[in-house]
């Protein structure tokens, strides 16, 4: 690697210092927010896997920038002692790897026009897959990205898959450059990467005979790849490509073929393997099954096991209900009348759990499911709502003295809404406070009048 004198300091991008951590290695050499970190120990720094690379020796040298100046600090770093620094951005050299892909269901591909510029950026970066857990496809790496992950050992990765024969996959990303994700994959395999792998299911694309040989293969690499999410496209209204949901019945059938699966790997591998996202079951109407059946995989985020420990959330909240009620009595007189509002999709379960919340408690508490109309009716999650139709379903429907939005339509580091306003302009909009919830407990402590937050 370089030394510091060999580095081009005028075109090194380094890392935008924004907070040091006190009784860190940088709050004691008096590294300071606005320096910019360009190296550590003769390496110069990409992003926090270098720094955190790279800071894990017992002697330091941070080469700085601050203003038009380069100052190099030199520091002891006790065992467990935290580097203590923060950054604008994970990554230095430029603000997220993009997408080299134009797959047909893309939801980049499908948003809707005259949103904000960050919704049409289409990312697709292995770093982001190590440090977030982001689901990436592996085609737009070079020599230097490979060379990181063996040597730097970033494990786990999260990997799009959707297909593994290659001309398939080429077909399906609509990229003929498209390397073979096999070799891909046995290439980490081999140097003890751990990867979770996921098959985005298009109905008459790549199911059927294709997500066997997936499956198939993609088992073959076990224990390196842990897990196989299934999920099934989500297509707007303005998908151009003639690409289609799945009907209830497919819905069915995909499911049952991917738990038939399931007891042959726990029989072999020990775990489940291969597992549907929530929505199947929502789909084909099914029960969402128990919390160990996800073999204590962390792919929620990834849309499995959400719905299950909403409703087993919900069992622990009823004891804590019950024994509130045996000490109290009743709830006051003044208690709050609530409105919940929240995707198609979700809108059943949410209907039943609040008429279980009714009876327990005697509360006024109603569900209103928000049609997307921005994006189009098919897409139901609560994630992908529009404050715009959620005002719209409210000021149509009526609401109660406060309203409960789910917070994963706010998941953004503003807390803003996918068409850009906050829960506080929605409260206005509707005239009535408002909470943001995840589970039956936020909606209890709602009417209790005991939210930790409340827009008004």
């Amino acid at each position: 690697m370089p030394l510091f004198r060999e580095i081009d300091l005028s075109q090194h991008h380094g890392g935008l210092i924004t907070g040091i951590v006190p009784g860190s290695v940088a709050d004691e050499i008096g590294l300071q927010p606005g320096d910019e970190l360009l190296a550590i120990n003769d390496n110069p720094v990409e992003d926090i896997i270098d720094v955190q690379y790279y800071s894990a020796e017992e002697w330091l040298e941070l080469l700085v920038r601050r203003g038009d100046e380069h100052y190099l600090f030199e520091a002891a770093r006790a065992y467990e002692q935290p580097l203590g620094i923060e950054f604008s951005h994970p990554t230095f050299d430029t603000d997220i790897r993009r997408c080299n892909n134009l797959c047909e269901f893309c939801f980049v591909l499908q948003m809707a026009p005259r949103m904000r510029r960050t919704l049409y950026i289409k990312d697709d970066d292995y770093r982001y897959s190590f440090l977030f857990g982001h689901f990436v496809t592996l085609t737009n790496m070079d020599e230097h990205d490979w060379w990181r992950i063996e040597t730097m050992g970033l494990s786990p990765l999260y990997i799009s898959v959707h297909v593994t024969d290659t001309a398939m996959r080429r077909r399906f990303l609509r990229n003929d450059d498209a390397p073979d994700i096999m070799a891909q994959l046995r290439w980490l395999a081999e140097r003890d990467v751990e990867m979770h792998t996921q098959l985005v299911v298009v109905p008459e694309f790549n199911d059927g005979p294709w997500l066997e040989r997936s499956i198939e293969e993609l088992a073959a690499l076990w224990p390196h790849v842990q897990s196989i999410s299934v999920v099934p496209v989500g297509l707007t209204r303005h998908h151009k490509y003639g690409m289609r949901p799945h009907r209830r019945e497919e819905a069915t059938a995909t499911l049952a073929y991917v738990e038939a699966l399931q007891p042959l790997y726990q029989g072999k591998f020990g775990v489940r393997f291969v597992y549907p996202t929530d929505e199947w079951y929502l789909v084909a109407g099914r029960e969402v099954p128990p919390l160990e059946a996800y073999d204590g995989q962390q792919l929620h985020e990834n849309g499995l096991g959400m719905v299950r420990r909403f409703l087993d959330e919900w069992a622990q909240v009823q004891d804590e209900i019950g024994a509130w009620l045996a000490q109290n009595g009743r709830l006051p007189d003044d208690a709050p009348a609530l409105t919940l509002a929240t995707g198609t999709l979700f809108a059943p379960v949410l209907q039943e759990k609040a008429a279980e919340f009714r009876a327990l408690t005697g509360a006024q508490v109603q569900v209103v499911p928000v049609v997307n109309r921005r994006l189009g009716d098919s897409i139901t999650v609560a994630g992908l709502l529009m404050a715009e139709d959620i005002i719209a379903a409210l000021q149509e429907q009526g609401t109660g003295d406060v309203v409960l939005l789910p917070r994963v339509t706010f998941d953004h580091p503003e807390r803003i809404s996918l068409d850009d306003r906050t829960p506080a302009q929605v409260a206005e909009a509707l005239g009535v406070p408002l909470v943001l919830a995840d589970t039956m407990g936020d909606v209890w402590d709602a009417l209790l009048g005991e939210s930790s937050v409340v827009y008004r």
